[in-house]
């Protein structure tokens, strides 16, 4: 035990306040039971640990313990938090809470047994957590943590501060917010750094890896958590990986599910499965028509990558602008909007708006006649009208 509150100290002092995500304003800290998930590598142990370095008695109150440690071999996270709360532990916070056996029943018991203790915990494996939903359901709060957005690479980048806006300021007053944010930085000057290798806060640690590193994650992803929690035939691995290039390299990728299945070698069915297994652990992002109450035998009408910077991964400089364009903006709204395919334009968002996005010289013309439809379009510096800039939507988080 004290060896865990060595580690904890030592983190908290390594820990930096100088640039903070902005999910932390928006976590209701006050509840019982916090979930944070994510991808691995989106910041999830940085912001709780900013989080208590900024609000937190660093005292006996207080405890980081991350589950992966040796120590957890011999003991037991029940044992820990009966030890820690018989000593006056009040907060407790738990990383990568996927990698101890069972942990969604004891932390459903230590939540029934210790109503004065306020607990927090991090997963980085998205499918075990929708595993455990059930076991901790009426009790947890789930937050899902994406990548940086742009604004947020910006402000890292820059050391910045630049706002949140939202989707109808956006909309309604893109001009205005445009000439703002161009007064204080030239927004495309660092785009195509963004979409590159910007969606992960790690990018500035050993740029060289950053590439090895995405692999890495979508190599476990692909090779243990699927087989593992979604019974994925190993044997179909590498096929897997065969149609994560066929999207990176595509035009906007629109599925032929019966060609696809020939061409990879995957029964129809089960293919339809794996790319819905593959969205819940956000590998990629399938659009549907009609998005509510999909189930994982529905086929999709688009399929993207979850974002830009897997497309350089896995097509190094043969990725599509058209697609590197619809992947940012979905992967933007996606934050905060219910996002669906629409066969005029290319996204219907919030059941409301209509997006059609493009290269700098696109028009409204495919739009005449659509109520509440936009243009949004790269390589841009300012908008008019219905036009918008693409990088001003990287602002919404």
């Amino acid at each position: 035990m004290n060896n865990i509150q060595e580690k904890f100290q030592r983190k908290i002092q390594e820990t930096s306040l100088d640039f903070i995500r902005g999910q932390m304003t928006d976590i209701a800290w006050e509840a019982r039971l916090i979930g944070i998930k994510g991808a691995r590598g989106v910041g999830k142990t940085t912001l709780i640990l900013q989080y208590i370095k900024k609000n937190l008695p660093l005292n006996e109150e207080t405890l980081y313990v991350s589950l992966d440690q040796i120590w957890f071999a011999e003991h037991k996270l029940i044992d820990l938090a009966d030890n820690f709360v018989k000593k006056g532990g009040k907060y407790l916070f738990l990383d990568e809470v996927h990698k101890y056996p069972n942990w969604a029943q004891e932390l459903k018991n230590i939540y029934d047994d210790y109503p004065q203790l306020k607990i927090v915990f991090t997963g980085s494996s998205l499918l075990e957590i929708l595993n455990a939903r059930a076991d901790l359901s009426r009790r947890a709060i789930v937050y899902s943590m994406q990548g940086l957005s742009y604004r947020e690479y910006l402000n890292l980048t820059l050391k910045e501060n630049f706002p949140v806006y939202k989707l109808n300021d956006i909309l309604s007053d893109h001009v205005k917010l445009a000439q703002d944010l161009n007064a204080r930085v030239k927004p495309l000057q660092y785009f195509q750094n963004y979409l590159k290798s910007g969606y992960y806060p790690f990018f500035q640690e050993a740029p060289n890896l950053y590439f090895q590193r995405l692999e890495e994650v979508v190599s476990m992803i692909l090779e243990i958590e699927l087989p593992l929690l979604r019974k994925v035939d190993i044997a179909y691995v590498n096929k897997l990986k065969q149609l994560l290039h066929i999207i990176a390299q595509s035009v906007p990728f629109m599925p032929n599910i019966s060609k696809l299945s020939e061409r990879i070698g995957i029964n129809r069915n089960t293919l339809i499965s794996y790319l819905y297994f593959l969205q819940e652990a956000q590998v990629i992002r399938n659009l549907y028509k009609d998005a509510k109450g999909i189930t994982k035998l529905q086929k999709p009408d688009k399929i993207f990558l979850e974002n830009t910077n897997l497309y350089y991964a896995f097509s190094s400089n043969n990725a599509n602008i058209g697609n590197l364009r619809e992947t940012f903006f979905a992967n933007q709204l996606s934050n905060a909007h219910l996002i669906e395919y629409t066969v005029q334009g290319d996204f219907k968002v919030a059941g409301t708006y209509t997006f059609e996005i493009g290269g700098s010289h696109k028009t409204s013309q495919q739009l005449k006649g659509i109520e509440n439809s936009y243009v949004v379009a790269d390589n841009i510096e300012y908008g008019t009208g219905n036009k918008i800039p693409l990088w001003l939507f990287g602002f919404l988080y």
